[in-house]
């Protein structure tokens, strides 16, 4: 705990020597999430990988990247997050620097893919201390593989997948999964905001459902039963490529708010994506220089879950507007926000929302009409300076206890 609130107050420190294995670390996190997860009726495990760049610095153990002259290493975290999105906490993690390619090509060592079933298999292993909760593991097109479908099925299911599909496979009567459901009648329509993404502004989109039970073969055992939901936009701007999902799912769904939910839980699958921003962009991992690979594994891990409190931080501020600060802030931070906005510190305890959007505002937070919600870059950058702010006010009060000897 006091490493991670050392790492918490200042993300971008030095490193220190750590006891204990970034392993021992991770299990501990994980462990003080479960409860967490267990408030929760439905908890989305979300899975991918993000690719760190440690080129131009010398770090014995980096591996090829993307390209083989590049040089760094792999993590793929398992992020738990509520159905409304509420950063739950990480419970699982693989890191790896892969194998450099042999002069035929090919790249030794184990198969990286495993790591999805891996991430399933651990999850099952802790589904029975949150029995109450119905887990499940969210991944994009990449975790679409069949040995992981296998695998969930002989473990009889303890998490549900979602999965976007990427291969329209043969199905059990003969037939490719794409023609297959795209021949359904459509269920209905849905719409949501698309968050902005690269060069990609903001919009709305609608789209048109179509769903249909389907199943995969399984070899000489029983076929594998899944759940496969085409969601195509209809109607895009002009220019744009239509935006089109496939989601697959072992749960069943025949209903339009089944499959408006299923489409929701897929969404939520790109909060992983923040915590990777605010693990590169807010803590800045990449720019570590530490002797080995090893030491930069046991400093990730810590950076994760710095980066998963300050990706809370955020939402909590968004969803729970009206609770008060004081659980998650103490009086000299929630004092700290007001004197360095130049504001009067109200009588009553602040609410969430009040304080959240003032750090922001430290960070260069406009507040103008349609700047929206505060982000996490900018939350991250008022807190140091909240952070900094209030130590200096602690150390001042401690200066005065003391008896002076002039």
């Amino acid at each position: 705990m006091k490493i991670l609130e050392q790492f918490a107050d200042k993300p971008t420190s030095s490193i220190f020597a750590a006891g204990g294995g970034w392993r021992e670390i991770l299990q501990t996190h994980a462990a003080c999430t479960t409860p967490r997860m267990a408030g929760h009726k439905v908890v989305l495990c979300l899975n991918d990988t993000t690719e760190l760049d440690f080129n131009g610095q010398t770090i014995e153990g980096l591996r090829p990247l993307s390209y083989e002259a590049q040089r760094g290493m792999y993590l793929h975290p398992t992020y738990a997050v509520s159905s409304d999105r509420e950063p739950l906490g990480v419970q699982d993690a693989w890191m790896w620097a892969r194998e450099p390619r042999g002069a035929n090509g090919k790249r030794p060592g184990i198969c990286e893919s495993i790591r999805w079933t891996e991430s399933y298999e651990r999850l099952a292993e802790r589904a029975p201390s949150i029995a109450h909760s119905r887990l499940v593991q969210v991944a994009d097109r990449e975790s679409d593989i069949l040995a992981l479908m296998v695998r969930a099925q002989e473990l009889s299911w303890p998490v549900d997948l979602l999965v976007r599909a990427k291969h329209s496979r043969v199905l059990a009567d003969g037939e490719h999964l794409w023609n297959s459901v795209q021949a359904e009648p459509v269920l209905g329509h849905v719409e949501f905001t698309m968050a902005a993404r690269a060069d990609k502004p903001v919009r709305q989109v609608r789209k048109q459902l179509q769903i249909k039970r389907v199943e995969f073969k399984n070899g000489e055992k029983a076929p594998i039963k899944m759940t496969c939901l085409v969601a195509a936009e209809t109607s895009p701007p002009e220019g744009i490529k239509p935006v089109c999902w496939r989601p697959l799912t072992n749960r069943s769904a025949t209903t339009l708010e089944q499959a408006g939910e299923l489409i929701e839980w897929y969404r939520a699958g790109w909060e992983i994506e923040m915590l990777f921003h605010v693990l590169k962009n807010g803590c800045k991992v990449e720019e570590l220089q530490l002797a080995h690979v090893d030491k930069i594994e046991r400093a990730l891990v810590l950076f994760v879950i710095v980066s998963w409190r300050i990706a809370r931080l955020m939402r909590v501020g968004r969803t729970c507007q009206e609770m008060p600060s004081s659980p998650v802030f103490d009086a000299d931070e929630i004092k700290a926000v007001y004197v360095m906005n130049q504001q009067k510190l109200p009588e009553s305890p602040p609410r969430m929302s009040d304080v959240i959007s003032r750090i922001a505002m430290l960070g260069g937070f406009l507040t103008r009409r349609g700047d929206g919600e505060p982000g996490v870059k900018k939350i991250w950058l008022g807190l140091q300076r909240v952070i900094d702010f209030a130590a200096g006010v602690r150390f001042m009060r401690s200066e005065q206890n003391e008896v002076s000897c002039v």
